[in-house]
C-alpha cells in the first residue's frame, strides 16, 4: 500500500519542506534583528505563531484540538508533550497562545538557519552531559522566575516513530516541584502519521487532521523524591491513556 502512495507522499514532503524553507529564508533577517535583544523575544514568538499557523494550513494540516477548561492561565507552567514527529514543534506554537521557552536537544545547534531560535531565546541541552543538563535546569528555573512557561518533550527526543510512549526523564518534574508550578500535559495523537521521521521515500506523510489534547494542569505536592515520581507517573499516564484511547486519525 505504501508504494501506491509513494508519489503523493514524496510530493507533499517536498511541499512542506519548501513551505518551511522559503518562509525561513524570507523571515530570517527579521528574526535575526529581533533576537539580538531579549526585549524583542515576545514579538519574535508572536511572529513564530503566525508563521507556524501559516505553514500548517497551507500544508493542509488542520488542527483538531481537544482542550480542557483549565489548560491555560497567565501564570507560568511546564508544557509536557509526547514526541514522535518534527511537526510536534510546529504545532506547539499553533496550540499554545502564551509565551513559552522551548527546551530542545543540543543537536539543533547544527540546523542551518533554524538554530537562530536556540542561540539564546530557547534552551539547548546535551542530556548525556550532567554539567550541560544542570545548566539547562538552571536556565529553565530562571525563565520561570521571570514568569515564562517552559515547553519540553520529557521522553528526551524522538525515540520512536510510532505512538509508543517511552519513560519520561525527571528534569521537567524537578523544576515543577521546586518552583511549585503546574505541569500541563499535551498529547499529540497522530503527528507520526502526518510526518514520520525516517526514510524520505517510505516514512509516513500526508496532509489531514492533526489531533491534539491539551489536558488539565497537574500540580506538584512537595519536593520529596516520592512526590516527584508520582507527579511524573501521573503525567505519563494521562498522555499514555489519551494515545491509547483517543481518536485514531
Amino acid at each position: 500500500m505504501k508504494y501506491l502512495t509513494l508519489i503523493p507522499r514524496v510530493f507533499w514532503k517536498c511541499w512542506i519542506s519548501a513551505n518551511f524553507g522559503i518562509g525561513m529564508f524570507l523571515l530570517y533577517p527579521l528574526f535575526y534583528y529581533l533576537l539580538e535583544l531579549k526585549k524583542n523575544y515576545r514579538t519574535a514568538f508572536s511572529i513564530m505563531r503566525v508563521w507556524a499557523k501559516f505553514i500548517a494550513y497551507t500544508s493542509f494540516l488542520i488542527p483538531k484540538i481537544k482542550k480542557h477548561q483549565n489548560s491555560f492561565g497567565n501564570k507560568p507552567c511546564i508544557y509536557c508533550a509526547n514526541h514522535t514527529s518534527y511537526i510536534d514543534i510546529l504545532f506547539a506554537y499553533v496550540l499554545v497562545p502564551n509565551y513559552f521557552v522551548f527546551v530542545g536537544k543540543r543537536e539543533i545547534e547544527n540546523a542551518p538557519l533554524f538554530n537562530i531560535f536556540f542561540k539564546d531565546m530557547n534552551i539547548l541541552v546535551n542530556r548525556k552531559s550532567n554539567v550541560d543538563a544542570h545548566k539547562a535546569f538552571t536556565r529553565a528555573a530562571e525563565e520561570i522566575e521571570k514568569g515564562n512557561s517552559i515547553f519540553i518533550f520529557p521522553e528526551g527526543g524522538i525515540i520512536n516513530r510510532e505512538p509508543k510512549l517511552f519513560r519520561f526523564k525527571n528534569g521537567a518534574f524537578k523544576i515543577a516541584a521546586e518552583k511549585q508550578i503546574p505541569i500541563v500535559p499535551i498529547t499529540f495523537k497522530n503527528n507520526w502519521k502526518r510526518l514520520q521521521t525516517g526514510s524520505f521515500l517510505m516514512a509516513n506523510a500526508s496532509p489531514g487532521f492533526v489531533r491534539a489534547t491539551i489536558h488539565n494542569p497537574v500540580f506538584p505536592k512537595t519536593t520529596s523524591a516520592e512526590d516527584l515520581i508520582n507527579l511524573r507517573e501521573e503525567v505519563y499516564t494521562i498522555i499514555k491513556n489519551e494515545l491509547e484511547h483517543g481518536p485514531e486519525n
